[in-house]
């Protein structure tokens, strides 16, 4: 796994990320081959046919792979058509000890380069200028500083991100593509696995005896940071558990 090395000037992420320079190709032009992936290969394409238009589009070291470490199934799959590909890796400051545990034993077992994307601040230095507990607070500024933003700061050195979105996993994610031109942070986003159920990926994980996190056994179908992520009962909404109790449903991420 990549020990965390701040970049300069972009304090947010951390690790080696393949050593890759610069994008050479436009955002017009990097939409408009969004916008052709994505009428080729229609609604519901299966994981490893987009990713195999991925691999006839780009090559690393402009893939990166986000990963909450709630499972490797997307990290295996990219990974079988681009092995070594950069699996991005929020760390807020706030996992379960379970995601620490899975995030090191995805970098031991799959074929990858784990990349740490740090916040500009530590959780001590966010509590010192913000004060305490922010996340109780103002939750969406506490996942802005230290998620999205970070995120945003490190897409920027690739043409094209993988995505483990699903459409089952809120009705937010319904309308989830296939293949889209990410205007937030400029590159070409990609979800393999938008028309997975949760079924269909324990399954393929089990299958392939891939990495898991245990809390997904225990009542946490959705994993976020662990002030902000509760149990969820049988049948109920798969991310109910997230910000338990606000209204708050998605932390920036993907909308």
């Amino acid at each position: 796994m990549t020990n965390p090395q701040p970049l300069p000037n972009l304090a947010s992420s951390a690790g080696d990320p393949g050593g890759r320079g610069p994008c050479q190709r436009s955002h017009d032009e990097l939409k408009a081959l969004a916008e052709s992936g994505a009428a080729e290969l229609g609604w519901n394409a299966p994981a490893r046919d987009v990713i195999a238009w991925v691999a006839r589009n780009f090559e690393l070291p402009a893939v990166a792979v986000a990963c909450s470490m709630a499972d490797a199934v997307l990290p295996a799959l990219v990974a079988d058509q681009f092995p070594g590909v950069d699996v991005l890796f929020l760390e807020t400051g706030y996992h379960f000890p379970e995601t620490h545990a899975t995030r090191d034993e995805v970098a031991a077992n799959l074929r990858v380069n784990i990349v740490d994307v740090l916040p500009e601040n530590t959780v001590e230095q966010q509590d010192r200028l913000l004060g305490k507990d922010l996340f109780a607070r103002d939750a969406a500024q506490c996942c802005a500083l230290r998620k999205v933003q970070p995120l945003r700061r490190t897409l920027a050195g690739y043409e094209v991100w993988f995505t483990g979105v699903r459409r089952d996993e809120a009705p937010t994610r319904t309308n989830t593509p296939l293949i889209s031109w990410d205007e937030a942070n400029g590159l070409v986003k990609v979800n393999p696995m938008a028309d997975w159920s949760f079924d269909q990926l324990v399954q393929y994980s089990e299958d392939n005896i891939l990495p898991v996190n245990p809390l997904l056994s225990q009542g946490y179908p959705s994993i976020g940071c662990q002030p902000c992520t509760r149990k969820v009962a049988p049948g109920a909404d798969p991310r109910s558990g997230r910000w338990a109790g606000t209204d708050k449903t998605e932390c920036g991420l993907h909308v």
